[in-house]
């Protein structure tokens, strides 16, 4: 049986890392950032390009400690903290980058290939060579991983030997002074910082290589993070060597510089070739991988999943990065394909900074052994996205929309795994704090906002009961709809998975359905009032269709008894089955002189109801019986007084019943006989009286159409509209 080879931090991290990052823009653009920039301008280029890659690296290297690493690198860690939508998004994208990287880093090597042999300088003599290098890389990828990453250790010695080389060089070219900022005339700083952030981008090839790793966990941290700290202070010591050794102008002219100003040219040609087929070759090998991990988890085709030989190598997926790095390379310009790999490696490093940060605040479950502040990750996403707008907006739009629609299309797709997603926990989280803040903030004259306990139970017109409990409820208020299914002996509940109900009503109008056994409806219902609910978003309002025929159980009675007495929100709807809601044109609200309470609840629920799209073009009135001959005009202006405070457009009529004293029903079915849904309050007696009321209301019902029966807990705001006795 034969043993995978695994590679430790130095081999299998840092020396893929430093290779990539020691690449074709230290060899062949940093000096031109240098005379395009200025030193200082130079500096900030690099600092700034290094924040985003210190922070990024920072924050894979937390998330790689967390959770078991497997092949796919950077894919890998994001599909299993934020979820394989958004980790397929992004890996796509960083797959791409990485594949368009390798023609960067194969179309410097033909510059400075064919500038030393003296062969054609044209775009189509850079197409060729470094084609024909990438197919020999193809090969020695397709032959042996091993004897690749072996064969790096001879070109990192290669690039030490040729940076001496440079630093001991001459100094023929100094300039007088040094340039501290961009002289006139030079390339925008956005184009040159574009330009090199692919440098600082090769940090990735070494996490690539995850699934070939002994120990990942260890490995990607200390490799991940010595690599981007060595690259930095030879960037930064290079440039400032630059700076002082060449004049401006001379680096922004000639690309070659190195090679003139070298003790030994030869050796930096090695070194130019060595980094920019090393990069290369840390494309080639890492990409795959990152398409690999992706087909096994069923995001891309699963013919790029196949691999050959006892390490499993991506062949298949191998060559799709063949084809693509050769796209690139028939772009044939180092600076346009630098500008299009910055774009990618930039989005794919904003999102893997958010990730880390979301996991970090939201994920109870995260605990990395490399830990890191959590604002790392917030400040590493900030700055890749504000680079982006600043270098492209338009490019910046284009990739997030790009991202976006891979995210869609893997959502559609339905790809799931084990594994965790972080936006289930942001979402816990932030409804967590949420709850905490309103606890802890009891406001006594806050608005009523519903949330219901919705009784609908099984019948040809329970959707309009489920449509006007979500009418009623808002915008922003909770209906909870329970099914009571009778169960006499009860010996079995229904699990919890059973007891949530999802079906097409309930998705589209926003309810939220429960289905429990009960062995009696009435102490089902009682139960349920009872204990429902928690702490900050406790229900406040029961809410169900009027029992016919049931007015004279006993059982019923002493529900209803209860709930009054649990200080719940009652709404009772009695619906006409013949004519529903009607037209959805009119509401009627039905004050009683001590009604206060009601009043003010009636007031909501017509606001709530006037927003509705089916309800938008109502006529509401506010009806009140004048029994004690008090003046209509002092009725009128303390009615229209609180309309006008909750923003209800009312029509107010007063009706002076103080000779005739009409049965206030009698009154209620001469005015509402034709309204399409009536508000009637229940009047404010002690509590056996009001059970009472509801229980002998049923005859009312039954001549003036849907009628919505609303009595208010006691602890609503208080508003005197007991406003006779007062004004007497």
């Amino acid at each position: 049986m034969s043993v995978t080879k695994k590679f430790g931090t130095f081999a299998g991290v840092f020396t893929p890392s430093i290779l990539t990052i020691l690449g074709v823009i230290m060899y062949m653009r940093l000096g031109w950032v240098v005379g395009n920039a200025g030193l200082l301008g130079a500096i900030i280029i690099i600092v700034i390009a290094h924040v985003i890659a210190v922070t990024t690296g920072l924050s894979i290297s937390s998330v790689a400690t967390d959770k078991k690493i497997g092949a796919g690198g950077v894919y890998y860690v994001l599909s299993r903290s934020m979820g394989i939508p958004i980790g397929g998004s992004i890996g796509i994208a960083l797959y791409v980058g990485t594949a368009f990287s390798i023609a960067l880093y194969l179309i410097g090597f033909a510059e400075s290939f064919n500038g030393y042999f003296g062969l054609g300088m044209r775009v189509n003599d850079f197409r060729i060579t470094g084609s024909i290098a990438l197919i020999l890389l193809t090969a020695l990828a397709l032959k042996s991983t091993s004897a690749a990453l072996k064969a790096q250790f001879f070109i990192l010695a290669a690039i030490l030997i040729s940076l001496l080389s440079i630093f001991f060089g001459t100094k023929e070219f100094a300039p007088a002074t040094v340039p501290l900022f961009a002289s006139k005339g030079a390339v925008p700083l956005e184009v040159v910082f574009a330009i090199f952030f692919p440098a600082v981008t090769g940090f990735t090839a070494g996490i690539a290589m995850s699934g070939d790793l002994k120990d990942p966990k260890k490995s990607i941290p200390v490799g991940t993070l010595l690599a981007i700290g060595v690259g930095l202070v030879i960037y930064l010591g290079l440039a400032i060597f630059l700076a002082y050794t060449v004049n401006a102008e001379t680096l922004k002219a000639d690309t070659n510089i190195l090679m003139k100003i070298a003790l030994f040219a030869p050796a930096v040609v090695l070194g130019i070739w060595g980094a920019t087929l090393s990069s290369a070759l840390g494309g080639i090998l890492g990409g795959p991988r990152i398409l690999q991990a992706m087909s096994l988890d069923k995001v891309t085709p699963k013919l790029f999943g196949i691999g050959k030989g006892e390490n499993n190598e991506p062949v298949n997926a191998l060559l799709l990065v063949f084809i693509i790095a050769e796209a690139g390379i028939l772009i044939g310009e180092l600076d346009v394909i630098a500008r299009v790999v910055s774009m990618f490696y930039l989005t794919a490093y904003g999102f893997i900074n958010i990730s880390y940060f979301l996991e970090s605040w939201a994920n109870p479950d995260f605990q990395p052994t490399f830990k890191i502040k959590r604002w790392i990750g917030l400040l590493g996403f900030i700055a890749c996205f504000g680079v982006m707008f600043k270098l492209d907006m338009v490019a910046m739009l284009g990739a997030l929309a790009v991202i976006g629609g891979l995210y869609l299309g893997l959502q559609r797709k339905e790809v799931h795994l084990q594994s965790n997603d972080v936006w289930r926990s942001v979402w816990e989280n932030v409804v967590n704090k949420g709850l905490k803040k309103i606890d802890a903030r009891i406001d006594e004259n806050s608005n009523w906002n519903p949330n219901i306990i919705l009784f609908s139970g099984e019948s040809d017109h329970q959707h309009y009961l489920l449509e006007l409990s979500k009418t009623v409820s808002g915008r922003t208020g909770i209906v909870t709809n329970f099914k009571l299914i009778l169960d006499k002996n009860n010996d079995k509940p229904l699990r919890r998975t059973e007891q949530v109900v999802r079906n097409e009503t309930f998705k589209e109008l926003g309810i939220f359905a429960r289905q429990l056994k009960v062995d009696n409806i009435y102490t089902g219902i009682t139960n349920i009032a009872t204990t429902f609910g928690f702490s900050g978003v406790e229900p406040n309002t029961i809410m169900m269709g009027w029992p016919k025929g049931l007015e004279n159980s006993k059982e019923y009675a002493k529900m209803t008894e209860t709930l009054l007495l649990l200080d719940y929100n009652l709404l009772y709807l009695d619906f006409d089955r013949k004519a529903t809601f009607g037209a959805y044109k009119t509401v009627d609200l039905w004050w009683r002189e001590t009604d206060s309470k009601n009043a003010e609840m009636m007031l909501n629920i017509a606001r709530f109801i006037i927003a509705s799209p089916k309800w938008n073009n109502t006529s509401i009135r506010v009806l009140f019986v004048n029994n004690n001959n008090v003046d209509s005009t002092i009725i009128h202006d303390k009615i229209a007084s609180l309309v006008e405070d909750l923003r209800v457009n009312v029509q107010i009529e007063i009706i002076n019943n103080a000779v005739e004293q009409k049965p206030f029903y009698d009154i209620i079915k001469e005015r509402s006989a034709t309204t399409d849904l009536t508000l009637l309050g229940i009047p404010n007696y002690k509590i056996e009286k009001q059970a009472e009321f509801i229980l002998k209301t049923n005859d009312l019902f039954e001549t003036i159409g849907s009628t919505l029966l609303v009595k208010a807990a006691n602890n609503f705001n208080e508003l005197d509209l007991d406003i006779i006795k007062s004004e007497q």
